[in-house]
């Protein structure tokens, strides 16, 4: 009986609290899956578990020991989650609540289907023409968050994307074809954007500033990017700051409309 009537008590604050808390848990979720973080934050769990048992056994000597790693637990956080708080936080004070639609984005996981209309067969089919002839490019997928004070460093354009567009942009005599370009629902928001460059990672010389620039856009933010390197004509893919490996075209395809939804 005592349960029906705490269950009377629930009041409208009391839901709101509920979902509020049920959004912050997904996008946390959203942030470390699929990334090392989530190993981490399971082993954290495990402690806080085995801390809360060895308590409820009055284990002293191990009770004090996991409770003086929880109580610096905290601090542990924000170093090993550094990427991810600095992502969540982007994530919320990116998101353009002016823009119609924006805001019912961040809600997305709601709707039991989800429609992504970037048309990635293009942008793929024209980065393998341009890899052919070693055209440079660089292409930046916008997700949740916001790319706007990114776009602000290059030409804003609203154009639908093309596999001629895209080729054109990056077409070696085009006044736009420097910098990135960042592509928001097949739509090429910004051109010539200048991207924040990765000098801390250690990779292979043959790769050079595009390929830094997609690796610090994506670290700095849940876009992805892709990469068609002028000296070699290889595709790159990126994503969370890493280089993720793909067979073929096919592959690559899925793994971005994938990523996308």
């Amino acid at each position: 009986m005592d349960i029906f009537k705490d269950l009377l008590k629930f009041s409208v604050v009391d839901v709101i609290d509920v979902i509020l808390v049920a959004l912050l848990l997904y996008y946390l979720y959203k942030l470390v899956k699929g990334t090392v973080a989530i190993n981490i934050f399971i082993g954290i769990i495990i402690i806080y578990g085995a801390w809360r048992l060895t308590d409820f056994l009055n284990m002293e000597l191990l009770t004090g020991i996991f409770g003086g790693f929880i109580k610096v637990g905290i601090i542990a956080l924000i170093v090993v989650f550094q990427p991810e708080i600095r992502k969540f936080l982007l994530m919320v004070g990116s998101t353009n609540f002016g823009k119609r639609g924006k805001l019912f984005k961040q809600f997305k996981f709601l709707k039991t289907e989800v429609t992504n209309t970037t048309n990635v067969d293009a942008i793929v089919s024209a980065c393998n023409k341009m890899a052919m002839s070693k055209t440079g490019a660089l292409i930046v997928f916008e997700r949740n968050n916001n790319l706007d004070f990114l776009s602000s460093s290059g030409d804003e354009m609203n154009i639908k994307v093309t596999q001629p567009i895209i080729e054109s942009i990056f077409f070696k005599n085009s006044p736009l074809h420097d910098g990135a370009i960042i592509v928001s629902n097949n739509i090429v928001k910004a051109t010539r954007v200048i991207l924040p460059v990765n000098n801390e990672k250690n990779i292979p010389q043959r790769f050079g500033l595009r390929h830094r620039a997609a690796i610090g856009v994506t670290e700095k933010t849940d876009a992805v990017a892709l990469v068609v390197s002028e000296e070699t004509g290889h595709i790159s893919y990126f994503k969370d700051g890493e280089f993720v490996v793909f067979e073929d075209t096919n592959e690559l395809n899925k793994l971005i409309k994938n990523d996308l939804v």
